[in-house]
C-alpha cells in the first residue's frame, strides 16, 4: 500500500465530451480555472489538454497551451503542470485506399508534437508509449518506437519529466526499454491507463499485472475511466501507486450526478484518506519525482 499519494487531475482531455456534460472546460480561461479548482481541492498535478474554443474539439495550438499555462503560473496557486504531448497521433484509414489517410486524420511528426513543450517547459508532460486501435472502426492512435525515442530524448534535453502513459501491457514493456536505454531520468513515472478502447481493461488483476512489470524504483499511478474511476483510485493506493481522476476520464460524481474536476478530486482525496493514506502537496511530489521546478 502507498501512504503518500500523488493525485493527478486530468481536467478536460480531447474526447467528444462537449454536450455530454454541462461544464466541460473548453477555453484557456476555463481550463486554467478548472486546474486551479482541482489544486484547491487537493490535486497535486494538473494534466492538461486544450480545445478549440470555437468547436470544443481537441487542439494542438501552442497559443492555447500558453493561455492556460500563463494563467496557472500567474495565479499564485501551486500545482504541477503536466501538458499532454499526445496530440497529433490520430490516424484514420481511407476505407477505399488503406495507404491513404482518411478524413479526420491528425497525424504529425515527433518534434511537432513537442512544440508547446519546448516553448512552455512544463514540469511534466505525457508520453503515450505505444500505438493502439481507438475510436471508429478505421481509427488508430499512432506512437511508434522511433517517435517515442525522439520525444523522450527531447523531453530529457528540455528538463521535462515524462509521464509514461501505458494503455496496454506491451506499452509498459516498451516504456521499460526507454528506461533501460537511459532516455528517462530516475525515477521513471508510469501512468497505467485502464478501460480505454481497445487497451487494457479497468480490472484489479490488470492493474496488478502491469504494476508487476515495472522496474525497481519506479513511481507509478493508475486510473480507470467512467464508472471505474473511483474503484481504481482505491485499487492503485492498495497496490502501492498514485491516482488520477478528472473530467477527461469520467463525467460523473456518482450515478446520474455530473461532477466537476474539484468535486472529483475531493472524492478521490477522501478515498485516499479513508484508506489511511494522505495526498501529497506539489512540493512533496516534486521531491519524490525529482522534478525541475519552473
Amino acid at each position: 500500500m502507498n501512504t503518500d499519494v500523488i493525485v493527478t487531475c486530468a481536467v478536460t482531455g480531447d474526447g467528444d465530451a462537449v454536450g455530454k456534460h454541462p461544464a466541460i472546460p473548453v477555453t484557456p480561461e476555463q481550463i486554467a480555472s478548472a486546474a486551479l479548482d482541482a489544486a484547491r481541492a487537493g490535486a497535486t498535478i494538473a494534466h492538461i489538454h486544450v480545445r478549440d474554443p470555437k468547436t470544443g474539439k481537441g487542439a494542438r495550438d501552442p497559443a492555447l497551451y500558453r493561455g492556460v499555462v500563463e494563467r496557472i503560473r500567474a495565479s499564485g496557486v501551486d500545482i504541477i503542470i503536466n501538458l499532454t504531448a499526445g496530440m497529433g497521433g490520430k490516424f484514420l484509414l481511407d476505407p477505399n485506399d488503406p495507404l491513404r489517410a482518411g478524413p479526420g486524420t491528425d497525424m504529425v511528426g515527433a518534434l511537432e508534437r513537442m512544440v508547446h513543450i519546448e516553448e512552455l517547459r512544463p514540469e511534466m508532460c505525457s508520453l503515450d508509449c505505444g500505438s493502439f486501435n481507438s475510436g471508429a472502426d478505421n481509427e488508430m492512435y499512432v506512437s511508434t518506437q522511433g517517435y517515442l525515442r525522439t520525444m523522450a530524448q527531447r523531453m530529457r534535453d528540455c528538463g521535462v519529466k515524462p509521464e509514461l502513459e501505458c494503455f496496454d501491457v506491451g506499452h509498459v514493456r516498451f516504456a521499460n526499454q526507454l528506461v533501460a536505454e537511459g532516455l528517462i531520468e530516475d525515477p521513471p513515472f508510469y501512468q497505467l491507463a485502464l478501460g480505454i478502447n481497445w487497451g487494457a481493461p479497468a480490472e484489479p488483476e490488470m492493474m496488478w499485472a502491469m504494476r508487476n512489470l515495472l522496474p525497481a524504483g519506479a513511481q507509478w499511478a493508475g486510473f480507470g475511466i467512467s464508472r471505474m474511476q473511483m474503484p481504481m483510485v482505491a485499487q492503485a493506493v492498495l497496490l502501492g501507486g498514485h491516482v488520477r481522476v478528472g473530467l477527461e476520464d469520467n463525467l460523473y460524481l456518482e450515478r446520474g450526478v455530473f461532477g466537476s474536476n474539484g468535486e472529483l478530486v475531493e472524492k478521490a482525496c477522501r478515498i485516499v484518506r479513508d484508506l489511511g493514506a494522505r495526498p501529497l502537496t506539489p512540493a512533496e511530489a516534486r521531491d519524490k519525482l525529482k522534478l525541475r521546478r519552473r
